[in-house]
């Protein structure tokens, strides 16, 4: 199926399973999104799970591909979906003419069946993963800053902490650095990724904007990049409740509801996060200087990986138009939830 073959070609030029399914999303229409998932499980299919990368894996169970037909796929989708035979056949064309147009990415997990899984190094903890989201979501709920406050101190401080004692306890391992990508909401897009940034720099990270297709390229240790995950998704949720709420407030046609507004808003919100971050130091860093050397490595191997994944970035800039929207953006920024200022983690 020149479909598949298509998909496999993907695969070559660095593309995951989300990342083809997040650019059909965003660029054709529900036919072909839907169409492409079932392409990606049927690419995959023929690998053994055990040489399928973990976060490979895991991205095809995100974006459900699984093979759920039998006999030829086209004919399977368009009954599935009420479609008839020539639609099908329109669909799947204009989806292999929009996938040979994509043009390559830096390559970041390996091609399934060239990995085995005791080759994979682990990422947070499966336990401290699931406290850290329980405590983010609730802070996401929650309409008491000073509760949702409390409540993301204590995951950011939760996965610092365990960061540490993995840098710690892999010390004897070579450094090792790896790519992960965050795909972000395409309305006001590059202001987002500023907040995506800081957040990176805060967990010894780095951070590039794929601003033409929505998304930013981060390059860290894997234990660190689910922290930026983790976090930046925590933070933009609330810098949107928070930016909405501000608008809400204000009459129609008010400068609160206007883009320039938005903008300054988001930029001054990940601004002032930027400066909390980098105001508050790692305690175990300063308790325990065995962990200078260890991080020293990682932060070569993240910028060895970086420079040899990007030769060519430019610094991008944003215009603030509008004082109203820095100004409730900082103040936003100041009681949003960072997990920081805490000298230890219960139990709880």
């Amino acid at each position: 199926m020149e479909l598949v073959k298509a998909v496999d070609a993907l695969w070559k030029r660095g593309w995951l399973p989300y990342d083809v399914r997040e650019i059909v999303a965003r660029s054709l229409d529900e036919s072909a999104t839907s169409l492409v998932v079932d392409v990606i499980a049927l690419s995959c299919s023929p690998h053994p799970p055990a040489t399928v990368h973990p976060r490979w894996q895991r991205q095809l169970e995100e974006i459900g591909a699984s093979v759920w037909w039998e006999g030829p796929l086209l004919e399977a989708w368009a009954t599935r979906h009420i479609e008839t035979r020539s639609y099908a056949e329109r669909t799947a064309a204009e989806l292999l003419k929009f996938l040979g147009r994509l043009p390559s990415l830096p390559q970041i997990l390996p091609l399934p069946g060239d990995v085995l899984m005791s080759a994979v190094r682990a990422g947070l903890d499966p336990k401290v993963l699931n406290r850290v989201r329980g405590l983010l979501a609730k802070a996401e709920s929650t309409a008491f800053p000073e509760e949702a406050e409390a409540l993301s101190a204590k995951a950011q401080e939760l996965m610092n902490r365990h960061a540490l004692e993995r840098a710690m306890l892999d010390a004897d391992l070579p450094a090792q650095a790896t790519s992960r990508r965050m795909w972000l909401d395409k309305s006001y897009f590059k202001e987002k990724s500023q907040l995506v940034h800081v957040v990176a720099e805060a967990f010894r990270s780095r951070a590039v904007a794929y601003d033409g297709f929505g998304f930013v390229a981060l390059v860290g240790d894997e234990v660190d990049l689910e922290s930026v995950e983790l976090l930046s998704t925590s933070l933009l949720v609330q810098a949107t409740r928070a930016m909405v709420a501000a608008g809400g407030k204000a009459g129609k046609g008010s400068e609160a509801r206007s883009r320039p507004f938005r903008k300054s808003f988001l930029v001054a919100y990940a601004s002032r996060i930027g400066e909390r971050l980098a105001a508050v130091p790692s305690a175990d860093v300063v308790e325990d200087e065995r962990l200078l050397p260890v991080l020293a490595d990682r932060k070569q191997a993240v910028d060895t990986l970086f420079d040899e994944m990007f030769t060519r970035t430019r610094t991008s800039r944003v215009t603030v138009r509008s004082a109203a929207g820095w100004g409730a953006g900082r103040a936003a920024a100041d009681v949003a939830d960072i997990g920081t200022g805490r000298s230890s983690v219960t139990s709880g």
